[in-house]
């Protein structure tokens, strides 16, 4: 089984030497990320495509292999190929008729080649003869050059000749370690999330940041958020979470801070306290999911008060988008159902925040704000390696009931993702196993019949009794978590 990687124009456009590295750095990324899912993956650079080979070519190591390969930044898209030697123009139509046979019967079709090389035959000769040949070979095939059922697209490249037979496409971006570290500030609603995201996707080296302002279970949420964009869009390289107490700033801007100034003034602490964070850890700016809307701190002229507290870069990958369009990717990702959960900010600063703050009256209310506070809370910030975050939770959701086995009659839910699933189905003698994925479940769950009492499970137990937290919090009781004794 064979892919090969395209780069994007972000990459080819480059000079030699920068070009040559970030090529070095996408494969790195690439083979690392892949031998996790099979070990016998081996990788090629070349000028401009990686290539990825692997003697293992069931149906189910190349549906892995792929949903990898589409979560990897650097990758605009990769094509599915077969590889032969060239032979001559008529050795081509005959592989082809091997592959595209069976698939072209009934269908339209035309031909494309790309050819690198010296031969003795062009693209143009390639295409007619293949297309006359399919034509004549395969039964109610017919040519069509505008709107064709199938493209079959061929690719040669010296003696080599690699027919396509499937397209994919990835994330794009740059690949990571092609940028510096970030700090991403994960605090409430749909942006962070998305910020994190692209910053990923752009190649940043993404750390995390949660400024916990009082409630627990929303940390939860938080670094589970954190882990799933991590695990799913930049598991290729280590990185932190902080996690920072902010109740004594709350309690210290509520007490001595002005109501129309509290929003402004604490969005300033945060910069200031990610900013001594970003220095201890030798991380090169700040990211948040700010974007321009006229309320809060979320106006041109707010941004530039808060910017204004620190040298350090904050970067806004958002920073025009709608809230339509945060919301779209959101579930394009998979974070729409954490990104529900965070709106904790809410609850806690004042709605009447001036849309243009002067800065001389932000500046005279930190005045009779206790500073040495914002060093406290710094040295008291809890660090994990975001590897480990999973783990973390676990004394965070031990009042969730567990039981270890279960009873005939009894109804579980699954609440792995699709994949989890159908490469490790559960089944159970006499128990109902019903498949509702984890992002689905709170909006969902509502939806079952609550005269029964429903299990949860996943295959570590973390994130079943996670959802099992936040359902009962929203009010239901008749939910446990099923871990079986060898999990």
């Amino acid at each position: 089984m064979k892919f090969i990687v395209k780069l994007p124009f972000e990459i080819t456009l480059k000079n030699r030497p920068v070009r040559k590295r970030f090529i070095k750095i996408l494969e790195s990324n690439v083979r690392s990320l892949l031998r996790l899912v099979d070990k016998q993956v081996n990788t090629r650079a070349n000028v401009d495509n990686i290539d990825i080979y692997t003697p293992n070519d069931s149906p189910n190591n190349r549906r892995l292999l792929i949903n990898s390969l589409k979560c990897i930044p650097g990758i605009p898209y990769f094509i599915e190929v077969k590889h032969y030697n060239v032979v001559d123009v008529h050795d081509i139509f005959e592989k082809t008729f091997a592959v595209y046979a069976k698939i072209l019967e009934n269908k339209t079709f035309r031909v494309e080649t790309k050819r690198v090389g010296t031969h003795d035959f062009n693209s143009s000769q390639i295409e007619q003869y293949v297309t006359r040949g399919l034509n004549e070979s395969v039964e109610k095939a017919k040519v069509s050059l505008t709107k064709p059922d199938i493209t079959i697209h061929l690719e040669i490249t010296n003696k080599d000749l690699f027919i396509v037979t499937d397209t994919h496409r990835g994330l794009s971006g740059l690949p990571i370690g092609t940028q510096e570290d970030v700090l991403s500030l994960v605090y409430e609603g749909f942006d962070s999330g998305v910020g994190s995201y692209q910053a990923i996707q752009k190649g940043y080296l993404t750390h995390y940041c949660f400024f916990n302002l009082g409630e627990a279970t929303q940390e939860v949420v938080v670094k589970q958020l954190c882990y799933y964009l991590w695990n799913k869009y930049g598991s290729s390289h280590k990185v932190k979470f902080f996690s920072v107490d902010f109740g004594p700033v709350i309690d210290e801007l509520l007490g001595n801070i002005e109501h129309g100034q509290t929003s402004l003034v604490l969005k300033r602490m945060m910069m200031r306290v990610a900013e001594k964070i970003a220095a201890k850890s030798n991380i090169q700016a700040l990211v948040t999911g700010e974007i321009i809307e006229q309320v809060l701190s979320q106006t041109l002229s707010n941004l530039n008060v808060v910017d204004r507290v620190t040298d350090i870069p904050i970067l806004r990958p958002i920073i025009a988008c709608h809230k339509k369009n945060i919301k779209d990717i959101t579930r394009e990702i998979g974070i729409e159902y954490f990104a529900k959960k965070l709106n904790q900010s809410a609850r806690v600063i004042p709605k009447n925040t001036s849309i243009k703050t002067v800065m001389s009256d932000v500046e005279s209310a930190e005045k009779s704000f206790n500073f040495d506070i914002l060093d406290k809370v710094v040295s008291d910030a809890k660090i994990y390696d975001i590897r480990d975050i999973v783990q973390a939770t676990e004394t965070e959701i031990t009042a969730v009931d567990t039981v270890e086995s279960i009873v005939e009659g009894t109804t579980v839910i699954d609440i792995r993702s699709p994949e989890e699933s159908e490469n490790n189905p559960l089944s159970i003698d006499g128990v109902e196993v019903k498949h509702l994925p984890f992002y689905k479940l709170g909006s969902q769950f509502s939806e079952l019949d609550h005269s029964i009492e429903y299990f949860l499970y996943c295959d570590h137990g973390v994130m079943s009794k996670l959802q099992a937290l936040l359902l009962i919090d929203n009010g239901f009781k008749n939910v446990k978590v099923y871990q079986p004794k060898n999990k």
